[in-house]
C-alpha cells in the first residue's frame, strides 16, 4: 500500500509568465511546509488572458524554455513534485493558417527531471468558444502516467473530462493502471457548470474507483471548486472561488477497500480505442 500527499493550488493565472511562476513558487513552498509531495496547479498557468488569442502565441515557450527551467528550479528548491499547465510552443503553422501554440501540461520531478508532458487533446470548441482556432490538438495515442512516491499519476486537462474515455484509459489497468487522475483546468463560469465540473469529476472518480484532484482557474473566468475526491467519489477537500491550496493524501489502502466493494473496473466487457476520422486522421 501506498501514500502519496497532494497539494492543488487554484489562483487567476495572469498575462506575465514571471509572476505567474513567483506565484507557483509560494504555492509551492507553502505546500512543501504542510508535508505535500506533490504540488498541482491550473490550465495555463504560465499565461492567461480571457481571449484565447494571438498573445497566448507570442507567449508560449519550448520545454527548455525560461518558464519549464523555472518550474524546474522549483522542485528542486522545495522538494516538491509539480503538475503545471503551460502554453507551448508549436510548430510553425503553414502559410496562410494562424499560428498556434500547445495547451500542454507537464510534470516535473522532485530532482528537477520532466518526467511527462501531456498536449490537451479535447479542445474547448464550446459554449461559444473555439480553442482549435488557435491550439494545435495533441495526439489522441497519448498515454501520460508517470511514477511518484510508488503511485502512477495520470493527467488530462479541462475540457477532456467530458469524455468518460480519457479517464477510463488513464485507469484502466490494461492501458495507464493510473491510481490518481489529476485535472488542471480553466473551467469557465456560466450557468450550471459549477454543477458540470463537480458531477464530472464525481462521475470518473466512481466509474473508475480512482483518486481524482481537479484543479481550477479562479475567477473572474474560472470557477475556482477544486477537489479531491476518493475512489468512491467522496470530496476529502475542497475549495470555494478564492485563491486557495487543498492538501489531501491519496492511499491506496482505500482504493483497494473500494475496489473490493465494488470491482466495476474489472467487470467492463467493453474495452476503449482511439477514434478516427474519416480519412484515418485522428478525432481531436
Amino acid at each position: 500500500m501506498s501514500t502519496l500527499t497532494i497539494a492543488a493550488a487554484q489562483f487567476a493565472p495572469v498575462d506575465d509568465t514571471e509572476a505567474n511562476l513567483a506565484t507557483i513558487r509560494t504555492a509551492a513552498v507553502d505546500a512543501a511546509a504542510r508535508g505535500a509531495d506533490l504540488l498541482v496547479t491550473p490550465e495555463y498557468s504560465s499565461y492567461f488572458t480571457a481571449d484565447i488569442d494571438e498573445r497566448f502565441v507570442a507567449a508560449a515557450q519550448p520545454l527548455d524554455g525560461p518558464f519549464v527551467s523555472g518550474l524546474q528550479d522549483i522542485a528542486r528548491e522545495t522538494g516538491l513534485a509539480l503538475v503545471v499547465g503551460i502554453a507551448e510552443t508549436a510548430e510553425r503553422a503553414a502559410p496562410a493558417t494562424p499560428e498556434r501554440f500547445r495547451n500542454t501540461l507537464v510534470a516535473v520531478l522532485r530532482s528537477g527531471e520532466l518526467a511527462a508532458t501531456y498536449r490537451k487533446v479535447h479542445l474547448y470548441d464550446a459554449f461559444g468558444s473555439r480553442e482549435s482556432d488557435r491550439i494545435e490538438p495533441g495526439d489522441p495515442e497519448q498515454l501520460p502516467v508517470f511514477e511518484l512516491a510508488g503511485l502512477r499519476i495520470g493527467l488530462e486537462t479541462c475540457y477532456d473530462l467530458r469524455f468518460p474515455e480519457v479517464t477510463r484509459r488513464l485507469a484502466a489497468p490494461e492501458h495507464g493502471a493510473a491510481d490518481v487522475v489529476v485535472l488542471p483546468a480553466e473551467w469557465v463560469r456560466g450557468p450550471g457548470k459549477e454543477q458540470h465540473w463537480r458531477t464530472l469529476l464525481t462521475a470518473r472518480a466512481i466509474e473508475n474507483t480512482v483518486w481524482v484532484v481537479g484543479v481550477g482557474q479562479t475567477p473572474p473566468v474560472g470557477i475556482g471548486a477544486s477537489v479531491v475526491l476518493d475512489p468512491s467519489g467522496v470530496a476529502v477537500a475542497a475549495a470555494g472561488a478564492t485563491p486557495a491550496t487543498l492538501v489531501a493524501t491519496v492511499d491506496t489502502a482505500v482504493t483497494d477497500a473500494v475496489r473490493r466493494v465494488n470491482p466495476s473496473l474489472g467487470l467492463r466487457r467493453y474495452d476503449v480505442a482511439v477514434r478516427t476520422q474519416p480519412g484515418g486522421a485522428a478525432h481531436p
